[in-house]
């Protein structure tokens, strides 16, 4: 029967239609979305009111979609926690596939009395599965989670070793599988895997470094998804797996929460991921369940076993690792859904040359897809909501930020840099949470700077705004720049300011701190940035910190720790302190209370003069150095760090550095005047007083 809509203005209209309205009914039924686009799909399929066809486009964008949703797992996927519990992932893995496919082949050989090829061809289908729920984690900023990293490392684990029974299976029933076949098999994963791992890293910091324009690197970023899925596919191996290891190995390439992020987000969660669930819902006929009494007990057996098992995983591990209900929930709805994997296997199984399974099996495959996406939807809305509610997430860190992040533009080549910066150290619970400041001298005589000030506004507000971030902007004209920045400082309540770091004509560092930064650090006690990006802040591959002595006593100390733990987080990124004394104790408790996803490494040193000694050898062109100083006159300011602007010019002209001024009590001003001899303020003697009576006490 022909659809009735066949016009592609009008298939494209339908299409939006749907994509628009069915999130929103379906959210105030309290009912995921995507069981709504799946439902769509079946009524505007041949099995509903035949509406549309299910043509090429569904065809393309339903497998960019499955795609998409695989690599934003990947991609999404904190490293740090998939160091730190991949081998829980692991066992979950084996748990997920082993027991449904066990319970899967015996039933499907003794009680469906199918025979052991199409029982083990079956089996696989039971035993894999899609995150196809896993967009409901990722809107309740549950990707860390660990029930989320075990389901996503237990996804690629048993997708991987389904598929590979499965091309047994095809090789065995086509006579073929000799022993060259599977030495040409493994070797070409092998080759695969180490080529992904090593090259798409180094060419994606390399093309990202070299191409600013946001929609050439969307385009390059897809490109590398497809060439992965593709190289996937030639080594025997399913395509969807290939986009997630892209996904994984990118993953320190796409800074978390910067403008690349969220519109490779946007996208797929917008128009790709939508369009193949309701392709999906196109090819189900729930008809065949009232039609056929024989495909509805096959249906039931299937639905229950691929449930049972799945269940049965996920309890099994929730017992062996003493996790909540909720995370059971969480982990069995991810693990539960079966669609791209399941599809995939029923098609090659009713091919005519293996004919392992006949249209009976199809239609059940395609009613397990409804079901289990619908029972997985429910199940992980549930967990997900559980656990958000439950974990105290708006109370941890409470103090570590104060107000806006206020960013000071004088170069259009520095913008993006900063605002970068800006975006991942802003603090995420208030609105309006960055600023933009640009000053311009009242003797211009042109209004060129002025001119040239807004536009560097107008690009810092489309860069934030790119990352979904609301920015507002300042233009101000004074006949005193630094006190312009500091008025405005005092008048939106900033916590830290952002500026440039001082270069001389040659755009080389100048070894002194400029007028205007001196000046700024001497009447305001807020935290301070000076920056200096040669490269992408997501494009580097290390981030290593020098701490003074005794820079736990600052009032700023967890502050500046949580900005620099944030661009660790955010660009997954491991971090190198290197401290004095008992600061690095500190350091530590805090990032593993909360940033535990942060790869951390310390190095303890002897003084600060051998720690300024050892940074040169140990930081790469590719590197971010961040410096963490003191005005002159608090606690944790020694001599050596006066030196330091001019350190850095000396050994670090071609690498990217943040010289980092703490918050200070009070202002400057009023805090040097009430200094004891010894150069510590009462208050600052009080709290080294405090702190040696607290270690005799324990």
């Amino acid at each position: 029967m022909t659809p009735i809509i066949t016009d592609p203005t009008w298939i494209f209209l339908v299409m939006l239609l749907v994509l628009l309205l069915a999130p929103v009914i379906f959210r105030r039924l309290h009912i995921p979305h995507i069981i709504g686009l799946i439902l769509a799909g079946v009524l505007l399929g041949e099995h509903g009111f035949n509406l549309l066809e299910r043509d090429a486009s569904f065809e393309l964008f339903g497998q960019v979609g499955i795609y998409y949703i695989m690599f934003l797992a990947g991609l999404e996927m904190d490293m740090g926690s998939f160091r730190r519990h991949g081998r829980g992932g692991i066992v979950f893995g084996v748990l997920t596939f082993l027991i449904p496919a066990l319970i899967g082949l015996f039933a499907a050989y003794y009680l469906l009395h199918f025979s052991w090829a199409t029982s083990l061809m079956l089996s696989c289908i039971l035993a894999s599965h899609t995150l196809v729920t896993y967009p409901i984690v990722g809107r309740y900023g549950l990707s860390k989670h660990p029930s989320v990293v075990y389901s996503i490392v237990a996804t690629a684990l048993a997708s991987f070793t389904a598929l590979l029974l499965l091309a047994i299976v095809v090789q065995n029933e086509r006579g073929g599988g000799d022993l060259w076949y599977w030495l040409r098999f493994t070797v070409g994963i092998t080759l695969y895997m180490f080529f992904v791992a090593y090259a798409f890293p180094k060419v994606g910091r390399w093309f990202l470094r070299r191409n600013e324009d946001a929609v050439t690197q969307y385009v390059f970023i897809l490109v590398m998804v497809f060439i992965s899925a593709c190289l996937a596919m030639a080594v025997g191996l399913e395509g969807l797996l290939g986009a997630f290891i892209a996904g994984l190995v990118l993953n320190r390439v796409v800074p978390h929460g910067g403008p690349l992020m969220t519109r490779i987000e946007f996208v797929g969660n917008a128009l790709f991921v939508p369009w193949f669930l309701v392709g999906v819902g196109m090819i189900i006929d729930i008809g065949i369940l009232v039609r056929d009494t024989h495909i509805l007990l096959l249906c039931g057996a299937i639905l229950v076993v691929a449930t049972l098992g799945k269940w049965l995983g996920a309890l099994t591990m929730q017992r062996m690792y003493r996790l909540s209900r909720a995370d059971r929930l969480i982990m069995f709805g991810l693990t539960n859904s079966h669609a791209a994997g399941a599809l995939a296997i029923v098609m090659i199984g009713t091919d005519p040359d293996i004919a392992l399974m006949d249209t009976d099996v199809l239609n059940a495959t395609v009613i397990l897809i409804l079901f289990s996406c619908i029972i997985s939807s429910l199940a992980t809305g549930k967990g997900a909501r559980t656990i958000a509610l439950r974990t105290n997430e708006l109370e941890r860190n409470k103090g570590s930020y104060h107000g806006k992040c206020l960013t000071a533009y004088a170069y259009p080549q520095t913008v993006d840099a900063l605002t970068q910066l800006s975006i991942m150290i802003r603090n995420p619970r208030i609105h309006d949470s960055i600023m933009g400041l640009a000053v311009s001298m009242d003797d211009d005589p042109d209004d060129s700077v002025r001119a040239q000030g807004e536009h560097n506004l107008a690009m810092a507000k489309q860069i934030a705004a790119a990352a979904d971030v609301t920015m507002s902007t300042m233009s101000r004209i004074s006949s005193n720049v630094a006190s312009a920045i500091t008025h405005t400082m005092k008048e939106v309540d900033a916590g830290e300011i952002i500026m440039g770091l001082h270069e001389n004509e040659e755009g080389q560092l100048a070894g002194r701190l400029g007028v205007i930064a001196q000046s700024v650090l001497s009447t305001a006690h807020r935290e301070v940035l000076l920056v200096r990006m040669l490269m992408p802040i997501g494009t580097m591959r290390h981030i290593v910190v020098a701490v003074p002595p005794m820079a736990e006593y600052e009032v700023g100390f967890y502050k500046w720790l949580e900005h620099l733990c944030r661009i660790g987080e955010l660009t997954a990124q491991p971090m190198r302190f290197h401290t004095i004394g008992d600061t690095g104790f500190y350091i530590k408790e805090y990032v593993t209370e909360h940033h535990p996803s942060v790869t951390l490494e310390m190095q303890v040193e002897r003084g600060f003069g051998n720690l300024l000694t050892r940074l040169p050898s140990e930081v790469g062109n590719d590197y971010l150095l961040a410096v963490i100083t003191s005005r002159s006159g608090f606690i944790s300011h020694t001599p050596a760090l006066n030196t330091v602007p001019a350190y850095l010019a000396r050994h670090f002209n071609n690498a990217n550095v943040i010289l980092l001024y703490p918050d200070q009590y009070g202002d400057p001003q009023e805090s040097l005047s009430v200094f004891a001899p010894n150069g510590q303020s009462v208050t600052q003697r009080q709290l080294l007083f405090e702190e040696w009576l607290r270690k005799i006490r324990e």
